[in-house]
């Protein structure tokens, strides 16, 4: 029993401090230490308790084929780009952030938003997806096809979610718009350029020769333009002349080489050309020449009129869609998707200005008239 270990523990300590005489004080002092710990658990009659530590698991990885579920706490880290400032692709912005919150991802809470603009400038674009990479971003959103062209560069085999891109096929992001293979998706903004060109024929039933006013290193534009637009227009009795602009810069220059030339201006959604339109609209405002294009967010800024895609509508979806993704949800199994309603919206001052007088039929359609 007790009694017995007792007896048995003091004789032991007797002899360990025997030995210890030889040592100096403070090992005896250890010694008699250790034998009081061991008497209290043999008079506690205590038993020794191995305790194993439990193996803790880390989140999965974003991945491409299975991208990371949602976890409480988690706080997922966002890279989201543009190529340029202009109302198109900030009003995208916007509407990609709230469709984030649809899904119930806020900047801020569960989410941190790490936006980057390349100021129109590709190199710095470049760079931009570099950063993302390097900082292990969980998902990047990507506004423009150069700038998703960019990212999918710098980012192989992390989830990225494109909007406002023309032709994802043609520019080389995936293979497949319904079922998309590798690690993008996202929402396209290509339509079907007979309906730029019919508010064209209605709004101005003389003009004869059309002005292609487009940055001819967009691959969005080659698409859209030059692709789909010229031809069409060839083919519904106009003349066509070209003009092209590299950059911003050059975007008055090559409006200007228009004038004498052309009955109206035409402008897709090339993001050059919309980022210096106020240029373009003091060339047509001049001269009488009206500008007409098929970005609606345009209109309020000084185009005649715009028949296009709702781009609020086009943000939403994708943020959606990173939200899905952020959720767990295979990039293989969100298809790219597209804008299902359209708009006409007119600018009643900027026809005055540029000699347009709108047709009533027209201002019947139009969801929006600017005074």
């Amino acid at each position: 029993g007790v009694e017995w270990e007792l007896t048995s523990f003091t004789k032991r300590g007797e002899a360990m401090v025997r030995e210890a005489r030889a040592s100096s004080l403070v090992t005896v002092l250890l010694v008699v230490a250790a034998l009081i710990g061991v008497l209290m658990v043999a008079g506690c009659g205590g038993e020794t308790t191995t305790t194993e530590a439990t193996a803790t698991t880390s989140a999965p990885e974003t991945t491409v084929a299975s991208t990371t579920a949602t976890t409480a706490g988690t706080v997922y880290q966002i890279g989201l780009t543009q190529i340029v400032s202009h109302p198109t692709l900030d009003v995208a912005r916007e509407a990609i952030i709230e469709g984030l919150k649809m899904e119930g991802f806020e900047d801020g809470k569960n989410i941190e938003i790490d936006f980057q603009n390349a100021g129109g400038d590709m190199a710095v674009g470049t760079s931009i997806g570099q950063k993302f990479a390097n900082d292990n971003k969980d998902l990047v959103i990507s506004i423009t096809t150069p700038m998703t062209q960019a990212m999918a560069k710098a980012n192989p085999d992390r989830p990225i979610v494109f909007c406002l891109v023309t032709d994802p096929v043609g520019a080389g992001l995936l293979k497949d718009l319904k079922a998309p293979e590798g690690n993008i998706t996202g929402v396209h903004d290509f339509y079907d350029i007979s309906f730029h060109l019919d508010l064209i024929k209605e709004l101005l039933p003389e003009a004869k020769t059309i002005g292609l006013l487009y940055n001819a290193g967009e691959a969005n534009s080659i698409a859209l333009v030059v692709n789909s637009e010229k031809p069409k227009a060839l083919e519904m009795g106009f003349e066509v002349v070209e003009a092209t602009a590299a950059s911003s810069a050059e975007v008055q220059a090559a409006a200007q080489s228009l004038v004498g030339r052309v009955d109206v201006i035409s402008i897709t959604t090339d993001n050059t050309i919309v980022s210096g339109l106020e240029a373009v609209l003091k060339v047509g405002a001049d001269n009488d020449i009206p500008v007409v294009m098929c970005d609606v967010d345009s209109v309020e800024r000084g185009a005649v009129a715009a028949y296009g895609m709702n781009n609020v509508s086009m943000g939403n979806k994708a943020g959606i869609m990173a939200g899905k993704i952020l959720k767990g949800t295979p990039i293989k199994d969100i298809p790219v998707d597209t804008a299902t309603d359209y708009e006409l919206m007119i600018n009643l001052k900027a026809a005055a200005d540029m000699g347009v007088t709108v047709p009533q039929a027209l201002l019947d359609k139009a969801v929006k008239v600017f005074e």
